[in-house]
């Protein structure tokens, strides 16, 4: 091959790998809670539970302490056992994914808060819950209303009144989990639900903020 038709290569893959690489720097897409209205329900949102008993009340505060100022707040007197509610985010519903939230568990009975994923009703989903009761961090399967656990770590630092990062990746049958930039454990779900919505996880009475909510969609995984 000439020098000529060597440049010409190069720069036909440089073409080619550029909008990959910016592709893979560009930030997560954040929920945006700037411009909601202090005092009631975030839109775009759902609200639902698993188990018996009231929904609970979502809806949108200020907080200081959050990025924007502002957080996503769950509050219940609720204390049904296994009664979990979901604020369940209606504009997307993927196949894989990788998302995190800030959380801060601030009162309750259980202390536990976390993420719904492919959410296909409220008995029907996988649920990672930190708890700051146990200090663990689970992943669970819910399926007719009832939770498996499917992985846990263990001896994690969560606590209350403080903001912690949840973070999940899934890819197929693959879940990573993280929390605070710490990756807690990789398992599997061979018969893993494939698509289905992201929602905000909490348990029973517990008073929880959620902040700063970034959802990456990830490629499908392709038909074998």
């Amino acid at each position: 091959m000439n020098r000529n038709a060597t440049i010409t290569a190069m720069a036909a893959m440089f073409v080619c790998v550029a909008p990959v690489a910016a592709a893979a720097e560009r930030p997560a897409p954040t929920i945006d809670l700037s411009q909601a209205s202090v005092g009631r329900p975030p839109v775009d949102f759902e609200f639902a539970r698993t188990g018996e008993g009231d929904l609970g009340r979502w809806m949108v505060v200020t907080d200081p302490t959050a990025v924007t100022g502002f957080a996503i707040e769950h509050v219940s007197t609720d204390q049904h056992e296994d009664r979990y509610p979901l604020a369940i985010y209606q504009p997307l519903s993927v196949e894989n994914l990788a998302i995190s939230v800030r959380f801060k568990i601030i009162s309750g009975t259980m202390l536990s808060a976390g993420l719904a994923l492919c959410v296909r009703s409220p008995d029907s989903y996988y649920a990672v819950s930190a708890s700051a009761l146990e200090q663990r961090v689970d992943l669970l399967l819910v399926s007719n209303g009832k939770a498996e656990l499917i992985d846990a770590a263990s001896d994690v630092s969560i606590r209350k009144d403080r903001w912690h990062v949840l973070k999940a990746t899934l890819n197929d049958d693959h879940f990573v989990v993280a929390l605070d930039g710490r990756a807690l454990f990789t398992t599997y779900d061979r018969g893993r639900m494939k698509d289905g919505r992201i929602g905000l996880w909490t348990r029973e009475d517990n008073v929880t903020r959620f902040d700063q909510i970034e959802i990456r969609p990830l490629p499908n995984t392709p038909w074998q």
